[in-house]
């Protein structure tokens, strides 16, 4: 056995989170670390599904980490962790937004395009189909304003409940939900001019 795996890091990351929270507030590295290994993922897919660019992702997400380092002194509740991180990465986001204007450019794996001379089948229609109608997804999305897309992103694709949603966005329930009403709204009729 060696005796990394029962060093004092892996002693520190078996505490509740809520005793992680108050360590790392308390200025302990080691607990602010093992906070964020349980949600850097997670944030991560939520930036790239907001900016849809993987570079601004890595920084939206490294200037809300180091934001909340910061700023982890006025987190008044530490069970309130996750939504308040969600807060900071969703404003990180916007700021990197409204900085940066940027073309993104959809990668297609070649792999997945048949050879010239082999004959369309079914199966190839209806990747042509999906792809086309994948494509028109992304241009109605990318045709959203950025708390559009927060909020649709939290709702479809993190399975956040709407209470979780209101608290990140620091708006009460009902306001998120008619905001998920609109946001879906403006999707459907940008999907409607795509298509």
């Amino acid at each position: 056995m060696s005796g990394a795996a029962f060093g004092p890091a892996s002693l520190i990351a078996a505490l509740p989170r809520a005793a992680l929270v108050e360590r790392a507030q308390a200025g302990d590295r080691i607990a602010f670390e093992a906070l964020l290994e349980q949600r850097l993922d997670v944030a991560f897919r939520t930036a790239l599904a907001i900016l849809g660019n993987e570079a601004d992702a890595r920084d939206a997400t490294q200037d809300a980490l180091l934001r909340a380092w910061c700023n982890l002194h006025q987190l008044r509740d530490p069970e309130r962790f996750d939504a308040w991180l969600n807060r900071i990465l969703v404003n990180s986001c916007r700021g990197l937004r409204r900085g940066r204007r940027r073309v993104a450019v959809r990668e297609i794996d070649l792999r997945t395009i048949p050879p010239r001379d082999e004959p369309t089948t079914a199966f190839e229609t209806t990747w042509g189909e999906q792809a086309a109608s994948l494509d028109a997804l992304e241009h109605a999305f990318e045709q959203l304003s950025i708390p559009e897309r927060t909020i649709l992103v939290l709702h479809h694709l993190e399975h956040r409940p709407l209470a979780e949603i209101a608290a990140t966005l620091g708006v009460p329930v009902g306001t998120a939900k008619s905001r998920l009403f609109a946001a879906r709204n403006s999707l459907r009729q940008a999907l409607e001019v795509e298509l």
